[in-house]
């Protein structure tokens, strides 16, 4: 999938949306959603797929009388939390070797940037991340990885997953159908993205003074 295709479904979500209910059926449409959310937290070759977006989109659609909103969100939560259940079991088989740059499908400029960040929040990350593109795909892994322990990671994985739920689908339930939004779709997307993107953004600028003080002080 090149960079425009990405770009595409992340920005007119509510027209794909659109296009699957009309073409499918509502049925069909809970069960790509499921597999969508499903492959954007459980899957570490899928990060590109829409999450948020995705989310506050189905509820919209929800408030239209299209989609049955505590369906979508029962569903999604669902999907949210077995996706990251095993993404966190397939780090926790890989193993150390995810590090070692060994395993072709992993983009290790994400692996690192997501062990960094699980490195200063801990088990929170789980929750943190669902917060964030990219590292919330990465985050379980990287915490099988690290062999957390499970008993700890379910418990962050089943608040951040209907968290995130929670906010994303009743945002867009609540909101979404309100003219201004409807008529700037796009533009609330971005908003959603880049308000979704400022914590890794802090979060580099942080490390980058660091290492600037660290080497200052040397």
């Amino acid at each position: 999938m090149d960079l425009v295709t990405i770009i595409d479904l992340f920005l007119h979500v509510d027209k794909h949306l659109s296009d699957l209910i009309l073409a499918y059926g509502s049925t069909w449409v809970y069960v790509i959603l499921f597999m969508v959310i499903f492959m954007e937290t459980g899957l570490v070759i899928t990060p590109f797929l829409p999450g948020d977006s995705l989310l506050f989109a189905s509820g919209a659609f929800a408030a239209t009388g299209s989609l049955n909103v505590m369906v979508i969100f029962v569903l999604l939560s669902i999907a949210a939390i077995l996706g990251d259940t095993v993404n966190y079991w397939v780090g926790n088989y890989i193993g150390p070797r995810a590090f070692q740059g060994d395993i072709r499908f992993l983009k290790k400029e994400y692996l690192d940037r997501t062990h960094r960040f699980y490195e200063k929040h801990g088990g929170k990350t789980i929750i943190i991340a669902r917060f964030v593109p990219i590292i919330r795909t990465f985050a379980p892994f990287v915490a099988g990885v690290a062999s957390m322990s499970y008993k700890w990671f379910i418990t962050y994985n089943i608040m951040g997953g209907l968290l995130w739920t929670t906010l994303f689908v009743f945002m867009g339930y609540f909101f979404g159908n309100l003219p201004f939004v409807k008529s700037n779709f796009s533009l609330v997307i971005v908003a959603i993205i880049f308000i979704s993107l400022l914590p890794p953004v802090f979060e580099y600028i942080q490390n980058q003074r660091e290492k600037k003080n660290e080497i200052a002080g040397s």
